[in-house]
């Protein structure tokens, strides 16, 4: 099944507070951009519901985040904390023509328009107030193969997609809690469903994160340009047939990785790299061919240089 791809600005609030002197200079970096998909996919992941057609799909997450660990996993001196609901409005068209290459894919179009409400507490720091509104815009052509067919049904599927995130939210330098990240982003993934055994399946999606400079990062940066690091994040499942036809349950992940440090001015930042493994139950109901409903919920643990915290994720597909 596709995707949605949104989640909290890692670093908000502890660069806030470097203005302050509390934090150590490598806080100042330029954070990872807002559109991880981070715990947005799950089960079935490597293709769509009902075949080839239009999709459209609402995804509604909460998450929350409580304390900031630094880069060895221990928990900075940052107080306060920071909530965001992400809404995502998806729409997914899929050909029903294979190309004559590659092993004959249909190709595909993704859409994603996000709308975000960023909060923080206390929110006594008018830079760290709420913020809401148009999120950056996601587009991305894709290919999809048809499922490897076994004796019992299907045994493999998948998708690559070339996902482009474009910097159209709203951007203001002079705030921390931001919609929009103000840079170009590419974020390809491959997705793939394995079936292990009839009602039982593992699913993935690994992703490639390059950024773009941002030309006008936060002005308490005194910088011409800052620019977040290379990463690789993975959204991974696996589920159980409990109900036939109707209701599964299993269990989701993702974990990140970024390899790369941020940069300021062209300088690397050193200590400066991203990690997080998020960790949860899940269930997916299915009323028909056409329409479907996901729950997950994730903890997250291994944390590096971010907020560590937990967010519950609801996804509604429909085929038309």
């Amino acid at each position: 099944m596709k995707q949605g791809t949104f989640q909290v600005r890692g670093i908000v609030m502890a660069a806030g507070l470097c203005l302050l002197g509390v934090l150590p200079t490598r806080l100042m970096a330029q954070a990872l951009p807002l559109g991880l998909n981070l715990g947005f996919t799950s089960f079935l992941d490597g293709g769509p519901p009902a075949g080839p057609g239009l999709y459209f799909q609402e995804y509604v997450q909460y998450i929350t985040a409580g304390k900031f660990l630094d880069q060895h996993g221990n928990k900075e001196s940052v107080p306060g904390s920071i909530d965001a609901l992400v809404s995502l409005n998806q729409l997914i068209y899929q050909s029903d023509m294979p190309l004559s290459v590659l092993g004959g894919p249909k190709w595909g179009l993704d859409l994603i328009v996000p709308l975000v409400s960023l909060n923080s507490h206390p929110g006594d720091n008018t830079m760290l107030t709420t913020s809401s509104g148009l999120g950056d815009l996601y587009i991305g052509p894709f290919l999809q193969w048809d499922p490897i067919m076994g004796a019992n049904g299907p045994l493999f599927m998948h998708r690559v997609e070339l996902q482009v995130l474009a910097p159209t939210g709203e951007y203001d330098s002079h705030r921390l809690l931001n919609a929009g990240s103000n840079v170009w982003s590419l974020d390809p993934y491959w997705a793939g469903t394995v079936f292990i055994m009839p009602g039982w399946t593992a699913s993935w999606r690994l992703h490639y994160l390059w950024n773009g400079k941002n030309e006008d990062p936060f002005f308490a940066y005194k910088a011409n340009n800052t620019q977040a690091g290379q990463a690789t994040h993975l959204n991974f499942a696996s589920e159980y047939e409990v109900v036939p036809n109707h209701l599964r349950v299993g269990l989701n992940g993702y974990y990140l990785k970024q390899f790369t440090n941020a940069e300021i001015d062209g300088h690397g930042v050193p200590d400066s790299r991203e990690q997080v493994l998020g960790l949860g139950p899940g269930a997916l109901y299915s009323f028909s061919q056409n329409d479907h409903l996901f729950l997950n919920i994730y903890f997250e643990t291994a944390v590096e240089n971010r907020p560590e915290g937990s967010r519950v994720n609801v996804r509604w597909t429909h085929h038309f």
